[in-house]
């Protein structure tokens, strides 16, 4: 009898009231009028827990959904509906929203599904490149494509920078863990921090040649994805804007171009007597 059941199972049928639809409220109304043939709104509130100001809308829930009725007098009382007749029509309108639901995603599978197959027809030419003005949208592309290095990468460094070497964490454990080279241009003497910042990639692992000028900044990442910037000849002040592509041959013929300026440039200590040490011997 539901008169004794324990706190927990009661508590558990609620739950399960709750799976075939009816809310929290509603699920222990009728448990609460179980213990009666029948009961006031109050008696229901005081047994059941629930508020006085909610419980005539509950239970009105409950009679229209063909799970109590009502009784008429000078007081209103409520009776349950037999639990096999009540928690039938429970399921029957569950089964009534499910079939509702699956006719409902047959109509959208049907609709979406020309929509679809064009789609797997229709290919951009360009997708394979990015173009990127905004400094912080570049910073954050860069800082992916370091992230997925599996074996090499390849950089003409030139100001300005947006992040100076000194500066640059993230590129310091990229070096230590893949085949690092670099360019640099001869300013990278001019400021001692920068030049400290560049002898700290170094020692982290980086081979690094200097020149005295880079036709423009490029990263070539596992002969599979290149990052080049292209001053813009119209607005001019430095700005740039930075193109992203992945493209093996465009990787693999800029590698080439790479691979030459490389093996003309002089290397740290080489740059440093020449640029530094002779500067200061001159001054």
């Amino acid at each position: 009898m539901v008169s004794s059941l324990t706190l927990v199972e009661g508590d558990a049928i609620v739950r399960q009231l709750g799976r075939l639809g009816l809310t929290s409220y509603e699920s222990k109304a009728y448990v609460a009028l179980m213990r009666r043939d029948s009961s006031t709104a109050a008696e229901v509130a005081r047994v059941a827990g629930l508020p006085r100001q909610r419980i005539y809308d509950v239970l009105g829930s409950l009679v229209e959904r063909g799970l109590a009725s009502a009784r008429p007098g000078k007081v209103v009382k409520y009776s349950a509906t037999a639990p096999e007749l009540a928690l039938e029509r429970l399921v029957q309108r569950q089964r009534e929203e499910l079939a509702r639901l699956e006719r409902d995603t047959a109509d959208v599978i049907e609709r979406l599904t020309p929509q679809f197959e064009a789609g797997r027809e229709h290919t951009d030419p360009l997708e394979y490149i990015e173009v990127l003005r905004d400094r912080e949208a570049i910073n954050t592309r860069f800082g992916e494509l370091q992230s997925e290095i599996k074996k090499e990468i390849l950089v003409f460094t030139k100001p300005p920078y947006a992040t100076p070497p000194q500066e640059n964490v993230e590129g310091l454990d990229v070096v230590r863990s893949h085949r690092a080279r670099a360019v640099y241009e001869y300013s990278a003497f001019d400021d001692p921090a920068l030049t400290e910042g560049v002898r700290r990639f170094i020692e982290a692992g980086e081979d690094a040649r200097f020149v005295p000028e880079l036709p423009l900044k490029l990263v070539v990442i596992d002969e599979t994805i290149v990052m080049f910037g292209m001053d813009d000849p119209v607005a001019g002040g430095g700005r740039s804007t930075i193109v992203v592509v992945e493209h093996p041959q465009l990787a693999g013929v800029l590698k080439i171009a790479f691979e030459a300026v490389f093996e003309g440039g002089l290397t740290f200590d080489e740059a440093y007597q020449q640029l530094v040490v002779k500067r200061v011997k001159t001054a």
